[in-house]
């Protein structure tokens, strides 16, 4: 029965992080586009997910929330849901594909220094060594960022800030909220998730959203948009709890290595990026520091 759990706890989290994979290129083409803000691309997908949710609870069994859950969840709902959403969407316009694939690789050294800071077990010398590792290379990344001759900088020094504090959020919110979200079905525990999440966005994007011509929208922009609200929002963020009730958080986050391959070999394909040598050494230097982490195990598991 165990094995059972994790095979598909594995499954989910393989299905969610490909299709973050995916949505990387997807966001970059929506921020390029620009049609729509980085708030109303956010509140659009808080929208749209809160009501499949919900009406998704309609067919389920019914389950109460414990009263005291309440604000845990909401707490959960900012750190998984609106900060991440919120600061990729902005940082993907000011960043290439591929430097944002490349950062969504430190979410398992941040996943388990949480897990290490409120499980109180030890820090060892590897985990140490991969953390400073890894952030020599985001450092030598922000310095040499990719910069095209036609235009402005493809990537910036805030969005790599901003992709930071996406993978810090997220990996809180994994390190923290296992007991949580395995309390509650998966429905019924997003439902409140993305409803804590509209509540909050709305008053800064529902007034673009409502000024919007979406008559107007052309059909390639529509798919795309689309593939935002219902594969990388609905669907991900259904499989991410499964994933969360059935592995520990560890385990989850090592499947966000698949989101940077998919997104660069993507961003490669359409021309989208190109790999230089200091952007070379960077991943080679972050991916160094996450195996030195991901080696370093922590006493009594085997994760």
């Amino acid at each position: 029965m165990k094995q059972i759990s994790q095979s598909k706890g594995h499954c989910a989290g393989f299905l969610a992080y490909s299709i973050f994979g995916f949505n990387v290129i997807v966001c970059k083409q929506l921020a390029d586009d620009a049609l729509l803000s980085p708030t109303a691309l956010f509140t659009i997908r808080a929208i749209a997910a809160t009501l499949l949710f919900w009406i998704a609870s309609c067919f389920t069994k019914k389950e109460k929330v414990e009263r005291s859950d309440y604000g845990k969840i909401f707490i959960a709902s900012m750190l998984g849901l609106l900060i991440p959403q919120a600061t990729f969407l902005f940082a993907i316009g000011m960043t290439t594909s591929l430097d944002a694939s490349i950062l969504s690789a430190l979410s398992p050294i941040f996943t388990m220094l949480f897990a290490t800071f409120f499980l109180k077990e030890p820090l060892t010398s590897k985990k140490i060594s991969g953390v400073a590792l890894s952030f020599i290379g985001v450092i030598f990344l922000l310095f040499n960022s990719v910069r095209l001759t036609q235009g402005a900088a493809t990537t910036t020094p805030l969005g790599i800030i901003l992709l930071l504090c996406n993978s810090i959020s997220f990996s809180c919110y994994l390190g923290i909220f296992r007991p949580l979200s395995s309390k509650y079905s998966v429905v019924t525990f997003m439902k409140w998730m993305f409803l804590f999440s509209m509540i909050v966005a709305l008053p800064f994007g529902i007034g673009e959203i409502v000024s919007f011509n979406f008559q107007q929208m052309p059909t390639d922009y529509l798919l795309r948009l689309s593939f935002l609200v219902i594969c990388a929002t609905f669907i991900s963020y259904f499989l991410i709890p499964v994933a969360q009730q059935n592995l520990r958080p560890t385990v989850v986050s090592l499947y966000s290595y698949l989101q940077p391959i998919i997104a660069c070999v993507l961003s490669i394909i359409f021309g989208m990026d190109h790999f230089n040598l200091p952007k070379l050494i960077a991943i080679a230097t972050i991916f160094c520091g996450i195996i030195l982490v991901n080696k370093s195990k922590a006493k009594n598991t085997t994760d």
